[in-house]
């Protein structure tokens, strides 16, 4: 039996870049055009498609982080939470509308309650102030 005729190896799994973990950007086996660590193996294998179908991720919605983010930042900036109710909003839309492709719907859901949350007290706060019932004083003397 010659060279030629024994079988190829069967291919690596996924990921690994071409037998014993070697292959470079390219795919190819250390010593070849595409890269590697030079010597060794001469046939290696395409990088990534081996005819597996494959699955994104799904990301995380920007809406959703932002909402978060505002809703949070509403407690000390009053108009933030305006945003946070407008994102929040906009977020759960995003995701129920990306058949799983993002994800954060949980996300937007809290920044829409703390944005709202925030909201109602801002305007306590500012009703409280306008009626002069608002003012803090830190002086400690009778």
């Amino acid at each position: 039996m010659s060279y030629s005729d024994t079988p190829p190896p069967p291919p690596p799994p996924p990921g690994s870049g071409g037998p014993g973990g070697y292959g470079g950007p390219g795919g190819y086996g250390p010593g070849d055009p595409g890269g590697g660590a030079g010597g060794g193996y001469g046939g290696g294998y395409p990088g990534g498609g081996y005819g597996y179908g494959g699955y994104a991720q799904p990301q995380t919605s920007k809406k959703a982080i932002w909402a978060l983010v505002t809703g949070i930042l509403g407690f000390c900036c009053g108009p933030s939470a305006i945003v946070a109710i407008v994102l929040g909003v906009m977020g759960k839309r995003d995701v129920a509308a990306s058949n799983g492709s993002l994800k954060g719907a949980g996300m937007a859901q809290a920044g829409l309650i703390l944005g709202i949350i925030a909201l109602v007290l801002s305007v306590i706060y500012y009703v409280a102030l306008a009626t002069g019932h608002g003012e803090f004083s830190f002086n400690t003397s009778p």
